[in-house]
């Protein structure tokens, strides 16, 4: 039984979807397509720049992004494989950036991160997406793939960013209502 989609809304830590391992997707299901497009709605609503399925209580293999100047163009990934190599085939360096996440409002911590990263999925048309890039869209996709392995911002940050976050973290888990 699929979600009617126009009823997905973005859900906040703690829900427990946000910590499991999501599952494959059928490209070719017209009601995946459906649930991709309101995603994508919601990234833009949201002002950012991905969005992944259990973001939107669906524990599936699928996320969307438009990463502004990176990459503008709203994009959809099913079934995705990451990889992390450099351009060379050697090791990618590592970056701290700053990152935020929609289902912990209000936090944003340093996350170190490697800085290419290329990725293999089925786009919205069902055609294969092969891309690789450097920079912030790579690390858009590895915090999007996150989502997909159960991994949260809160597992990369450092004592510093846990500290500073704890009450902000504590707010979420006290008003969440599942």
């Amino acid at each position: 039984m699929h979600p009617d989609a126009t009823s997905l809304r973005i859900v906040d830590y703690p829900d427990p979807v946000l910590r499991r391992r999501a599952e494959a997707v059928d490209p070719s299901d017209e009601a995946v397509r459906d649930v991709a497009r309101r995603m994508i709605e919601l990234m833009h609503e949201a002002e950012g720049v991905g969005l992944a399925a259990p973001q939107v209580g669906l524990s599936w293999r699928l996320f969307v992004t438009n990463a502004g100047e990176a990459d503008p163009v709203d994009r959809v990934f099913m079934n995705p494989v990451l990889r992390i190599t450099a351009p060379d085939g050697g090791r990618s360096p590592l970056e701290v950036l700053e990152e935020g996440c929609l289902s912990l409002p209000g936090i944003h911590v340093q996350v170190r991160r490697p800085r290419h990263a290329s990725i293999e999925a089925v786009g919205l048309d069902g055609e294969p997406v092969t891309m690789a890039a450097e920079g912030f869209l790579a690390r858009v996709w590895q915090h999007e793939f996150d989502h997909l392995e159960g991994m949260l911002l809160l597992d990369r940050m450092g004592p510093r960013d846990r500290l500073s976050n704890r009450r902000a973290i504590r707010d979420l888990e006290d008003a969440w209502d599942g």
